[in-house]
């Protein structure tokens, strides 16, 4: 892919000279964090999500040297700064929705990491919905988007426009639903059914997953297996409430077929 340098060319210099220690752990403290970032000397944002865990599961290629990254729906920034980490040539971060959500410190949190970091991630505010290759400078190697299909209210368009931008490899993690049902089908979440958040749409299962990819033009998936699901999560969380009993059934019927989870799939241009 040709993707042409976004953005300064000046390499950021170390925030060690104005934010000690404290100073930078008391000002992370004072903000939310979806995304846990090792900001280095012992300061960590306390993310909603354990991110350095969850990446073991997001199957990203280790080595991303030379290589062109976009991450679509970057939030506070974890996976753009590790595809940095991981020697990408070049990595844009693009959000919308959560750099713009009135309230959010999602983009001041991403900018403080950035400046911390002494990052050269690229950073562009534009929707999914407006993603197209002379939008974002071109096509790019490796695409993440990572949690940010069941959002979608028209997921296929959001696929074609994925795939518009992919010159090699897209990394898709979502939400899935519906595993119980052996043709492609979706689960509709109406109102802010799935866990009180109205944007969220829709939770496919793996085969509309991958008919979906399929459809958008990618002309091969691979599906890997649900790393964590809904009901594992209430069993964790809500197990010690339950009788003996009850909790060996939920925990067997989980064994035998959960219902919902969340997959990961590398769909390939």
């Amino acid at each position: 892919s040709t993707v042409p340098r976004m953005g300064s060319e000046t390499a950021h210099t170390s925030a060690a000279s104005s934010w000690t220690p404290e100073r930078l752990q008391a000002e992370v403290d004072s903000r939310t964090w979806f995304h846990t970032i090792d900001l280095g000397d012992g300061v960590r944002t306390k993310g909603q999500k354990d991110t350095p865990e969850e990446a073991a599961v997001m199957q990203i290629p280790s080595d991303l040297h030379g290589r062109t990254v976009l991450d679509i729906g970057a939030y506070d920034g974890f996976y753009s700064f590790e595809a940095e980490r991981r020697g990408a040539a070049r990595v844009l971060a693009t959000d919308s929705w959560t750099w713009n959500w009135p309230g959010s410190d999602a983009r001041r949190n991403f900018d403080l990491a950035h400046r911390v970091l002494g990052s050269r991630v690229d950073a562009q505010v534009i929707a999914v919905e407006d993603l197209t290759p002379e939008a974002v400078g071109g096509t790019y190697d490796v695409v993440l988007f990572l949690g940010v299909l069941y959002h979608a209210p028209d997921p296929l368009g959001y696929l074609r426009r994925l795939r518009s931008v992919t010159a090699g490899l897209a990394i898709v993690e979502t939400v899935v639903d519906l595993l119980d049902v052996d043709v492609p089908a979706a689960a509709y979440y109406p109102g802010s059914a799935l866990h009180g958040d109205a944007s969220n749409h829709f939770g496919p299962n793996p085969a509309a997953v991958e008919g979906l990819l399929a459809d958008a033009g990618f002309a091969r998936v691979d599906a890997f297996a649900p790393w964590t699901t809904s009901k594992e999560w209430a069993v964790r969380t809500e197990g010690d409430r339950l009788p003996g009993g009850a909790l060996a059934r939920v925990r067997r019927k989980l064994r035998r077929r959960p219902r919902s989870g969340r997959m990961v799939f590398h769909a390939h241009a």
